[in-house]
């Protein structure tokens, strides 16, 4: 048999991540499974069958790797869809049935500080004392300053109740319309311009960096660099000029939907909603008047498994 092992499951809205690590903390399986758990949710705030389906589907997978791997501790949580969804507590009960998985759904507050957590393990300078993460996820944004620390405190933070899969339905945005997009980037300016003054970002700007996590920023960074095929752990870490950014986003809303359908860096899993996460990624970076920002693979399920391993969870 195997040694004893941890694992961190992070539900999102579109996907969903697992984490295996040894007892030290030590990665042994990584995986990441495009559930579109809120596929279809802007009708009427429910899962759809469907949906519930492909979720309980890829945790009961989780599962039996979880099994594979001795797992004896673990923690899975669930985010924005399951938060907002009027049949998620009967989700949660169907998964503890069928994937005896016991799922967690935890606030926009949590969220953060998890991805918090696993992304600072990409803030190497010294000089840095203070952070800036934002998560772009399917059903929401968190953006949060915090102190780069061991353990680093919240000075604060906001959740966005959008994210690329529930505004690219809201906001029609499959394909690229300008007018569409501007209304939805007026929504998001409205919370990340209140972040901005109310965190009174501007007296922290000589010693911060900006870190963003999710797929986004990682996809991004690949095209800019013209890196094919797409390998999550290859954009991990990289600091990428945001004027970089902003050129790959005007490559990306020119493309049409089969371009990016047959885009290595976008794809299936992507191709719907990756117009809408760039509307919602560019908005942000420039309300935060970001010049630069660090990619980063590290998240909330990289968190999970240091509290584990520390005991602290």
């Amino acid at each position: 048999m195997r040694d004893s092992s941890l694992a961190a499951i992070d539900l999102g809205t579109n996907s969903c991540r697992l984490l295996i690590a040894d007892m030290k903390g030590n990665e042994l399986f990584k995986c990441a499974v495009p559930t579109r758990l809120g596929e279809g949710m802007s009708k009427n705030n429910c899962f759809t069958d469907e949906a519930m389906a492909r979720g309980i589907d890829c945790l009961c997978m989780f599962k039996m790797h979880m099994d594979e791997y001795n797992v004896q501790q673990y923690r899975a949580v669930a985010t924005a869809a399951c938060r907002m969804a009027m049949n998620g507590a009967e989700f949660v009960r169907k998964v503890k049935q069928q994937a005896n998985i016991d799922l967690e759904v935890i606030d926009g507050y949590e969220e953060a500080r998890l991805n918090l957590l696993g992304a600072m393990a990409n803030v190497k300078d010294e000089n840095v004392k203070y952070v800036v993460v934002y998560d772009l996820g399917g059903g929401s944004t968190e953006i949060t300053l915090a102190t780069k620390e061991i353990n680093p405190k919240i000075l604060h933070t906001v959740s966005i109740p959008w994210g690329a899969r529930n505004s690219s339905e809201k906001f029609d945005l499959n394909d690229y319309d300008a007018v569409k997009a501007e209304k939805l980037a007026e929504e998001i300016h409205k919370y990340s311009e209140s972040f901005v003054a109310d965190a009174k970002l501007d007296k922290y700007r000589d010693k911060l960096c900006f870190v963003a996590t999710s797929s986004t920023p990682l996809r991004l960074t690949h095209i800019v660099n013209d890196w094919n095929p797409y390998e999550r752990t290859r954009a991990d870490g990289v600091v990428v000029a945001t004027q970089d950014f902003d050129r790959a986003i005007e490559n990306v809303r020119k493309m049409s939907y089969n371009e990016r359908l047959e885009h290595s860096c976008i794809g299936q899993s992507r191709a719907e909603i990756f117009n809408a996460a760039c509307v919602i990624f560019s908005q942000i970076y420039k309300d935060l008047k970001a010049d630069k920002i660090i990619a980063s693979l590290k998240s909330a399920v990289d968190g999970i498994i240091m509290e584990l391993k520390n005991g602290t969870n």
